[in-house]
């Protein structure tokens, strides 16, 4: 290729090097984007395959980037003017390198992080993960240099690799999307615990999401679809807990809320007891 464009173009003349960088920086476009689109297709054959999809987008992100490096370095290395110069600062600069280097150093260790999160696998594209109480979402995107989460609220939270890579995470979906939600009601004192429970089981078998996800020989031995314990008696009102299962943690917390409105509206109904605060009047004497 280099001997047809030699022919062609001449290394000395300023225009012929700025045709044959143009010439170069289209050739690496349009390989990019092909590569890219063909990249694009499997994704799409592969839309439900989150091991697959986290590492071919990684893959079809770092295109871009190394097509674009390799075209650069190919233009310095043929054009005369360029590569002279470019030995010059290579050979003898050391120092130069190492502050090149220094400079770099977050952006290479981001690089190196994004690829170990796509080679281990801690979360994968469409992964539900949460770092703490503000950061959690829908992994959106994994780039060269940082991860995309799109939160609830349809905001796209931009965390660097190197740091995503050493925080601590807990991933809803890492093996299956099934999750125990734990699901928390308060009764008076002397609220009638069995109606509360049934009302609290029943209500939260008509909620679409919820799965029974007991074993067979919990259901011959007519194990309850829906647990609900009593987990604490306090002062003013008794704490109980229903564990509903839910097939998709995307909805979990929409079907705690309708069920906790739901419930509500039973009890008020059918008259369980509610929790009524205590208050402590305290006279003071006028002095």
């Amino acid at each position: 290729m280099k001997e047809i464009l030699d022919k062609i173009l001449s290394p000395n003349d300023l225009w012929s090097i700025m045709l044959f960088i143009m010439f170069i920086t289209l050739i690496a476009w349009i390989i990019s984007r092909i590569l890219r689109f063909i990249i694009l297709l499997i994704l799409r054959a592969r839309k439900k395959d989150r091991f697959g999809r986290t590492s071919i987008q990684f893959l079809r992100n770092s295109v871009k980037f190394f097509i674009g490096g390799f075209a650069f370095i190919y233009i310095v290395y043929s054009i005369p003017m360029f590569k002279s110069k470019a030995n010059l600062i290579f050979s003898g600069a050391g120092i130069l390198a190492a502050i090149i280097g220094f400079a770099a150093q977050a952006a290479l260790s981001n690089l190196i992080a994004g690829a170990f999160i796509v080679i281990f696998k801690p979360f994968r594209v469409g992964d539900y993960i949460k770092l703490d109480e503000f950061r959690m979402g829908i992994v959106e995107d994994i780039t060269l240099r940082h991860t995309v989460i799109n939160n609830f609220e349809n905001k796209r939270l931009i965390i660097p690799n190197s740091v995503i890579s050493t925080d601590s995470i807990l991933n809803h979906t890492i093996e299956d999307s099934h999750i125990l939600s734990f699901n928390n009601f308060k009764v008076g004192l002397k609220a009638d615990i069995d109606l509360a429970r049934k009302i609290i089981q029943e209500e939260a078998l008509k909620m679409p999401p919820v799965m029974d996800n007991r074993t067979p020989e919990q259901i011959l031995s007519n194990k309850p679809q829906i647990e609900v314990r009593v987990i604490d008696i306090h002062e003013n009102h008794i704490h109980m807990r229903a564990y509903v299962w839910i097939n998709e943690p995307f909805l979990e917390f929409k079907t705690k809320c309708d069920l906790k409105e739901i419930v509500h509206k039973r009890f008020v109904k059918e008259g369980v007891d509610l929790p009524i605060p205590i208050t402590e009047i305290i006279k003071a004497d006028n002095i």
